[in-house]
């Protein structure tokens, strides 16, 4: 059972006293919004990244989920990628692929990488290309209000610094409006080159979830959650702001340590 939650209008709020109970509240959220997709649309589409949020998502590979999801109709993305070797050790396919992938039986041809043998730009171009194409065949849905993509489920963690995918404060990439997925080279977290999902492309989702833990990322989820004074940083995760889709935040009680009461008891 969560620890306390509420609703507010920056998403959803689940606090958990343990990361077990995180964990398996993550997959139960994961495995319900997998059935409802499949049921209505046949697919589900959801983006990934990178961090600890492969390793929060494991129970998915455990039973009952292992059996009970239809594994044949996820198709696999990344919200963000770095622009290294798919074995290479910072990249988010090699950590989703080691952690989830190859422990429960999806396609192959349903998981949809990173070109890793050209330039960011170039990587960047090339996956809005098959985004494209997979939205022209439904594969991923498209937004009723702009042409964007409309993923079933775009899965974020958050950096201490308050950055979602490889959305980074202050950096110009955070108003990109026109791509889908933009590139940055100058990344202040190594490795520099990585491709991301631009805001609307997130904020088109039916569903986002920001899976958050431990005392580090505190200030960042208050900062993302509460109503802070005008002169306080705005960061990336507070321009998370789903257009019609629906907000989840998922946090351990440390994590959540700094959220003003109010949040808590709603």
């Amino acid at each position: 059972m969560a620890l306390s939650g509420g609703q507010n209008n920056r998403g959803e709020l689940r606090i958990h006293e343990s990361l077990d109970e995180l964990r398996t509240d993550l997959a139960d959220y994961v495995a319900e919004l997998s059935e409802a997709s499949v049921k209505e649309r046949g697919v589900f589409a959801i983006a990934l990244s990178g961090g600890s949020l492969i390793g929060l998502m494991g129970k998915l590979c455990e039973a009952p989920y292992n059996k009970t999801v239809d594994w044949s109709k996820w198709y696999i993305f990344w919200a963000d990628e770095r622009v290294v070797a798919k074995n290479h050790t910072d990249s988010n396919y090699k950590l989703a692929k080691d952690g989830l992938l190859s422990k429960v039986p999806i396609v192959p041809s349903h998981v949809h990488s990173i070109n890793d043998s050209v330039s960011a730009e170039e990587a960047a171009d090339d996956y809005e290309f098959v985004i494209r194409q997979l939205v022209k065949s439904r594969v991923v849905n498209v937004s009723e209000i702009s042409d964007c993509p409309k993923f079933d489920l775009v899965l974020l963690g958050l950096g201490p610094d308050g950055h979602v995918a490889s959305l980074f404060p202050s950096h110009p990439a955070l108003n990109e409006s026109e791509e889908w997925v933009t590139f940055i080279t100058d990344s202040p977290r190594p490795p520099p080159e990585r491709i991301t999902f631009t805001l609307p492309v997130i904020n088109s989702a039916s569903n986002v979830a920001v899976v958050v833990t431990g005392e580090s990322k505190a200030e960042p989820v208050h900062l993302a959650i509460d109503d802070v004074r005008p002169d306080f940083p705005l960061i990336p995760a507070r321009l998370v702001q789903p257009t019609m889709g629906k907000l989840v935040w998922f946090l351990d009680k440390l994590a959540a340590s700094k959220l003003e009461d109010s949040n808590l008891n709603n």
